[in-house]
Order: C-alpha cells, then sequence, then structure tokens
C-alpha cells in the first residue's frame, strides 16, 4: 500500500497550501490550454486546411492525451506524482513554442499530436495530486473549488486567444501560452506530494486500461464532452459565418455561470447526492445545445452560454468526484486517467465528427445533430450500472 505523507482522509481542511498550489497551476495550465482551442483551428485554416481538418487539430490532440492517460495513471500510482508532473509539463510548454516554426499543416498536426502526450500526462497527475490533497468527506466541494481554476481560465484564455491573434499575431500567442506552463513549473516546486511505497505498488498494482470504479462516470461524460467538442472547435468559425463579431465573450459568460455552478453543485453533491446535480445539469446542457442551433444573434448565443456553461459546471466536477471518490488512494492515478480518457475521447471525437457534419451540412446542422450525445449521456447516466 502507498504510504501517504499525511493522514488526508483524516483531515478536515480544505484550504491548505498545498490545495492552493494545485489550484493556482491548474489555473495557469488551463490558461495556456484554453487560448489555444478556439484559436487553433483558426491558424490550420490559415495554414491552408479546411473545416475538418480545424476539428483534426483538436481531435488529434485529445487521442494522444488519450493514449498516453492509462500509462500515466498507472506510473504515478507505482513511481509517484512529481516527476511525472514535471515531464507532462515540459513537454506541453516545448510543443507550444514550436508552433511558432510550423510551416505546414502536417508539421501542426504532429505537434499537436506530442502535445496531446504532454496535456495528458499533466492534466491525469494534477487532478491526481488534486484527490490526494482534499479531504475524502469533503470531494465534491473540492473538485468543485479546484475546477474553479479551469471555469477562469475559460471565462479569460478563449476571449484573450482571440483578441491577441486579431489584435497582434499567432506567435504571440504562443509565447504566452508557454509563459503560463513556465509560472505552473515553478510553483509546482513548491507541494509537498504524495509519497509512493515503490516496492509495494509494484507487487500490488496490476495494470488496467480501465479503472472499473471510474466506469460508469467516464462514459457519461464522454458524450457530454462530445457537445463541447462542437462549442471550442467551430463556434468562432460559425459565427463568422453568421457576421456575429465579439463572440468571445460567448466563453466569458458561459465561464461566469461554471464559476457559479461548480461550488454549489459540489456542496450539494456532497450533501444529496450526485443525482441532484448531474441530471439537472445535463438537461441544462441539453437545453444549451438547443438554443446554440436556433441562436442567430450575439444575445442568444450568450443566452446559450450561460445555460450550457451552468449544467457543465454541475456535471463534470460531480462526475469527476464520482469516479475518485470511493477509489483507494493507490488507484487514484488510474481512475483520473479513466475519467480523463473519457472526457478527451469525446471531445477529440467530437471535434472530428463535427468537422465532418459542418462541413457537408453547415454548422447549425452540426448543432443540431450536436444534441444527441447529451441525450444521450442523460439516458446512460439514469441506466448505467456497474459493478466493481
Amino acid at each position: 500500500m502507498n504510504q501517504a505523507a499525511r493522514p488526508l482522509q483524516q483531515k478536515e481542511q480544505l484550504w491548505t497550501k498545498d490545495f492552493i498550489l494545485i489550484t493556482l497551476i491548474s489555473l495557469f495550465t488551463f490558461v495556456g490550454f484554453q487560448m489555444l482551442l478556439p484559436t487553433l483551428p483558426v491558424y490550420a485554416i490559415k495554414l491552408g486546411g479546411s473545416a475538418a481538418h480545424a476539428g483534426l487539430v483538436i481531435g488529434i490532440f485529445t487521442f494522444a492525451a488519450v493514449l498516453i492517460r492509462p500509462f500515466t495513471g498507472y506510473a504515478i500510482d507505482v513511481y509517484g506524482r512529481r516527476g511525472f508532473f514535471f515531464t507532462g509539463m515540459l513537454i506541453f510548454m516545448a510543443c507550444v513554442l514550436a508552433y511558432i516554426w510550423a510551416p505546414t499543416l502536417l508539421i501542426l498536426l504532429l505537434l499537436r499530436f506530442i502535445h496531446g502526450f504532454g496535456w495528458g500526462i499533466t492534466s491525469t497527475t494534477a487532478s491526481t495530486v488534486a484527490a490526494d490533497i482534499i479531504p475524502k468527506p469533503r470531494m465534491g466541494e473540492g473538485m468543485g473549488y479546484y475546477g474553479l481554476a479551469g471555469t477562469l481560465a475559460m471565462a479569460l484564455a478563449p476571449a484573450l486567444g482571440l483578441f491577441i491573434i486579431q489584435g497582434y499575431s499567432f506567435d504571440i500567442l504562443f509565447l504566452i501560452s508557454a509563459s503560463m506552463v513556465v509560472i505552473s513549473i515553478i510553483l509546482a516546486f513548491f507541494i509537498k506530494y504524495q509519497k509512493i511505497n515503490q516496492k509495494n505498488a509494484k507487487i500490488e498494482y496490476k495494470f488496467t486500461l480501465i479503472e472499473k470504479a471510474a466506469l460508469r462516470p467516464s462514459i457519461v461524460i464522454f458524450f457530454v464532452t462530445m457537445t463541447y467538442g462542437a462549442i471550442v472547435s467551430f463556434l468562432a468559425l460559425h459565427t463568422a459565418q453568421l457576421g456575429i463579431s465579439n463572440i468571445g465573450s460567448f466563453f466569458t459568460v458561459y465561464a461566469i455561470a461554471l464559476a457559479i455552478s461548480r461550488p454549489i453543485s459540489g456542496r450539494l453533491a456532497d450533501k444529496r447526492g450526485f443525482d441532484s446535480v448531474v441530471i439537472p445539469g445535463i438537461i441544462l446542457i441539453i437545453i444549451g445545445m438547443f438554443l446554440l442551433y436556433s441562436a442567430s444573434n450575439l444575445q442568444w448565443f450568450l443566452i446559450a452560454g450561460v445555460v450550457y456553461g451552468a449544467g457543465f459546471g454541475a456535471v463534470q466536477p460531480s462526475l469527476q468526484a464520482l469516479a475518485i471518490v470511493d477509489t483507494p488512494p493507490e488507484r487514484r492515478g488510474s481512475a483520473n486517467a479513466t475519467f480523463f480518457t473519457g472526457f478527451d475521447l469525446g471531445l477529440g471525437l467530437g471535434a472530428i465528427v463535427w468537422g465532418i457534419i459542418a462541413q457537408t451540412f453547415g454548422y447549425s446542422i452540426m448543432y443540431f445533430c450536436a444534441i444527441l450525445p447529451a441525450i444521450i449521456a442523460l439516458i446512460l447516466y439514469k441506466t448505467v450500472k456497474i459493478s466493481t
């Protein structure tokens, strides 16, 4: 069994130094990550790509993250969190800087694939470190607050990224994104990481691609993030066709709704159970996608952002807490890897599928089709029960 550096489950205090540090690291890495989501599809078009290629820029990144996550989960459970955390962030930073010198779409896709490895290692390890620090009775609340860092990044980074490429250049965008990761690397030196007894861990830990305890929430988040793939990959392109400017404000109101929803839903999930927030949250996502399909001006897109953000803010941290709350500490890495595999697969597959549909039928029909995965997510959450 792992020898923890602290009696994790006996401590009720949430806002410790380590929790604040890992939350700040999440904030800065997500800013670097989110700046690129709505802008790299535009970069792909600039390099001569099509709408399908723009989706592939997102899809190939997330599939690379999916490939590396199970091995990351195993490695950090057996060998410890620290070394892999720094490795992931260094790969992330190097690839972002390399985008400056990407001369063709093919080179961009290759760099995106390697970048996906860095993101998969970084995000899996960061969430596991957070889970080590958060007291189990406050897991829903803690994950809600931890997720607020990503929420704040969603509020600032996509709009900032679009502003930078409109007013400055892609080179400036990539330099600022990489600098966010540099800050995270510096902060990561000051965290006290959970200690691993490597000898016992190697004997007791059998490698598996999937952590069964996390499978149900991972399947549900797969279909939820398919809807998000339609938003982050194509909203800027869709609204440009409609002649709507300042769509960066969508991500701002979306993130504000997330920021309000996350802590409220986290406390509610701890007190009344996960059903009380996940089911209403998915219903809000369904409504939000329908509003995106029918929106024709900025006001309706902003309303859709509020509704979708409130739903996603309730669903994502609650499903992540559900994935790890009953998982032994020595398998938290695998549980997080399984959850984010579902998250990334939904985002990546969604980006590719929606790109093909958008190129064939147009963006409006694409958003109508993107309602279906949210409906499937609701049905599966209510019906799928997996024995551990």
